[in-house]
């Protein structure tokens, strides 16, 4: 009766239950929808996954235990709420769907729990109104914003509540699809005049001289005219290329390259010449670079499936990118259920593994060559902890500064950072060593 809505229901499910990322259980289910149909079932899924937590405390007000009807209904109660409080959806419209679906489940049963538990929450919807106040600063934030009270806190103590605020609210804000211009095959003028010549309304990224930034498309399939032209990239990941500064001719180590962003942007700037040997362990995340190595046209890049810190002996290099594994903090607002996902304690392990990869990078380097470091991560002890105690024990390294103007205005101390709510973009951390006087 609501294919979409049960559609919803099932990623949701996946999601929460089976540990799915939003992305992978939405394709996996929207194949044969229409885009009206696949654009109501992508807010559906994003929008409850960004407020998971506020919905079910909503939904704790008028149920002991929210979970315990079982994830099929916990699931459904979630995305009628969440209509009811974000979306221009008819009050009377989520509660029926909501009702319907549970008929038409493998539980029927539980239908008048819904109803009665929807109409509860229409009932007092304008005394309880988001965003909820509360007396302890965490609490308003971590709720009202659904981010967990741990990570809430760490931000409080460094940025003080009103930026912590903004900073949890940009996280649940709808990001743009932002696009970098191939520029082995075009220039960022030429593909904007093709985009609007097909209706799509866009800018040029502020900072970024590669980069275009899409105002109403949402999907790079909507962009199938312009195929190989450009590639998926935030402006942020952007300007870490621009930190590297790689030359043609030049021989270059992406140490954890896939699924490429990165990589076909430093062999744009490279002008397709010289040779970059890009790293990957996943080998389904090799199947991707080499797509998007394929679809850019660039021939200049060598793929290597392994673990660059078993790397003895390679090189050396006149350069190295390691973009390492971490909590991804920094984009929360492209992969929402990372806030589910980390705990404080996983700090600790990512760090320890980012210094056993940069270590085993810097070994790599030739004498007067550069290595940045970068992650996509808003937290300290995956920044500058890390560079701080690599430079403790490299004391043939030293912090170098951008030459880009442009990159440089983001740099404090030689480190580099973007924030969402700052600067409108992902949230990045990187920063440049050179081996040598």
């Amino acid at each position: 009766m609501f294919p979409t809505r049960s559609l919803a229901i099932q990623a949701l499910t996946d999601i929460f239950s089976r540990s799915a990322r939003p992305k992978a259980a939405l394709a996996a289910l929207a194949g044969g929808l229409d885009k009206r149909d696949r654009a109501f079932l992508t807010e559906i899924v994003y929008g409850v996954t960004r407020y998971r937590d506020t919905l079910d405390w909503v939904l704790g007000r008028y149920m002991k235990n929210p979970s315990k009807p079982g994830a099929f209904t916990q699931n459904n109660l979630r995305a009628a709420v969440y209509q009811i409080y974000f979306m221009r959806v008819p009050d009377w419209a989520a509660v029926n769907e909501a009702v319907e679906m549970e008929k038409s489940s493998s539980s029927p049963g539980k239908a008048s729990l819904v109803n009665a538990v929807l109409r509860s929450v229409l009932r007092n919807k304008d005394r309880v109104s988001h965003p909820f106040p509360f007396d302890d600063p965490a609490d308003r934030i971590a709720i009202n914003t659904s981010h967990p009270k741990w990570l809430v806190k760490r931000w409080l103590g460094r940025f003080g509540e009103e930026e912590a605020r903004r900073l949890a609210e940009a996280n649940n804000r709808v990001p743009p699809l932002t696009i970098r211009v191939n520029t082995l095959r075009t220039t960022r003028e030429d593909l904007i005049s093709l985009l609007v010549s097909h209706g799509a309304a866009c800018v040029p990224t502020e900072f970024s001289p590669d980069g275009i930034v899409l105002k109403e498309v949402r999907s790079h399939e909507e962009l199938s005219f312009a195929d190989g032209l450009f590639a998926v990239q935030d402006e942020a990941s952007q300007l870490i290329s621009y930190l590297l500064d790689p030359r043609p001719g030049e021989t270059v180590l992406d140490g954890c390259a896939a699924p490429g962003g990165k990589t076909t942007h430093i062999a744009q700037l490279m002008r397709d010449s010289g040779l970059i040997v890009a790293v990957e362990k996943d080998g389904e995340r090799i199947d991707m670079l080499r797509a998007n190595l394929r679809d850019l046209g660039v021939t200049s890049v060598t793929i290597v499936q392994g673990d660059v810190a078993q790397m003895r002996g390679a090189g050396p290099f006149d350069r190295i990118l390691l973009d390492a594994p971490c909590s991804a903090t920094g984009v929360i607002r492209r992969n929402p259920d990372v806030k589910y996902r980390r705990k404080a304690r996983d700090l600790a392990d990512y760090k320890a593994n980012q210094m056993g990869l940069l270590r085993a990078a810097a070994s790599l380097l030739k004498e007067g060559g550069r290595l940045v470091y970068s992650v996509c991560s808003l937290e300290p002890e995956e920044g500058e902890e890390v560079a701080h105690e690599f430079l403790k024990t490299a004391a043939e390294f030293r912090i170098i500064d951008a030459e880009a103007v442009f990159v440089r205005q983001f740099s404090a101390q030689g480190f580099v950072r973007t924030y969402p709510h700052r600067h409108t973009m992902d949230g990045f951390f990187g920063v440049a060593v050179c081996k040598g006087k």
